[in-house]
């Protein structure tokens, strides 16, 4: 018989991608769940409109025999989901309601969920890597990281009430790669970039497709828990905004909160302060458990994600080919027989 699996939001990029992926197997029926039509090709995805803040989820997993659910609804940034109060209705309530239909679903045998790297906070005290067992030096205080902190103790509550559901929760790092449309990626590519004086946050990133090949692994076998997903390298922000290209401006961490709000005000970026501590400290996140599981090694490093976003993005002012134009001028105009060239000193 044909696998049913149910994965929601796939009116984004990812869901969409994963979705469509999974379709490409015969052996699996899949109905694709967002509130909003779709903005991708979905081949051979079944596309229902619902909303899984509402009880009618129940019914579409009811009516269609659902045996394993994907939730990949979670909205990042309060300008998607139209405000602070409608993104947590959909990254809490919505879980929680799809979580009650799950919890009454009797076909229903596992569950995957989309978490992140955004519950372990960011802070001076932050170990290099955080391990599935640590918890955050200082809790997220607002905006996805406490919704994910939330979203992930329901998860748990359903795995007790449920132990004949297969639970896997995979905490991903920020995705990167061309044409992802994130908080990192809009903020690495404004045309100056502020950023926080006397620091130089760690990034890990996971490229989309690396995304997708994970949660396909988990919802083809049976593998429960909690796991860190991400390239093993980071990339510290002075090395991400050399590659883009960018001129910064330095701002003292006190005037950080007041340079993120005009910067919202303007319409240029939708910072949290959960986000602005992540950009300022940066984190990462040790992946060895998920590895050691299921086999699973990304196949793009973090600068490579990096390096393929910088290509497709519009370059900036500082980009390595205008850098080496203009000091091949200058070598010319002070009589050097070899140019110097930005690449010669890293």
């Amino acid at each position: 018989m044909a696998r049913v699996v149910l994965v929601t939001g796939v009116s984004r990029d990812l869901g969409a991608r994963f979705a469509r992926a999974l379709a490409a197997d015969d052996q699996c029926e899949v109905l694709g769940v967002d509130l909003a039509p779709p903005r991708h090709d979905l081949g051979n995805v079944s596309f229902v409109r619902a909303d899984i803040r509402n009880p009618v989820i129940a019914k579409v997993m009811v009516s269609h025999s659902v045996d394993t659910v994907v939730h990949l609804a979670m909205v990042a940034t309060p300008a998607r989901a139209g405000g602070r109060s409608s993104m947590k209705e959909i990254n809490v309530i919505g879980t929680m309601q799809l979580l009650a239909a799950c919890q009454k679903a009797e076909t229903l045998r596992k569950l995957v969920v989309q978490s992140s790297v955004s519950v372990y906070g960011a802070s001076p005290r932050d170990p290099a890597k955080f391990t599935e067992e640590m918890s955050a030096r200082v809790q997220p205080r607002t905006g996805f990281g406490k919704d994910s902190v939330e979203v992930e103790s329901y998860v748990r509550g359903l795995a007790r009430r449920r132990p004949d559901v297969v639970v896997t929760t995979l905490r991903l790092a920020n995705l990167m790669g061309a044409g992802v449309d994130s908080h990192v990626t809009r903020y690495l590519s404004l045309p100056v970039v502020p950023r926080v004086m006397g620091f130089d946050a760690r990034l890990q990133f996971l490229h989309p497709q690396d995304a997708v090949e994970a949660l396909l692994l988990v919802t083809e076998r049976d593998v429960p828990g909690t796991f860190n997903v991400a390239a093993e390298d980071v990339v510290t922000l002075t090395q991400a905004l050399r590659m883009m290209g960018r001129p910064t401006i330095g701002v003292p961490k006190q005037a950080a909160p007041t340079v993120a709000t005009l910067v919202r005000q303007a319409g240029l970026l939708d910072f949290s302060a959960d986000q602005l501590d992540a950009l300022t400290y940066g984190r990462g996140m040790d992946a060895s458990r998920f590895a050691e599981a299921t086999g699973f090694v990304p196949a793009h490093s973090s600068r490579e994600a990096l390096a393929e976003f910088v290509a497709s993005a519009r370059p900036g002012l500082l980009n390595r080919e205008r850098v080496d134009r203009a000091l091949d001028s200058i070598s010319v105009l002070l009589g050097s027989s070899n140019p110097i060239r930005e690449s010669d000193h890293g």
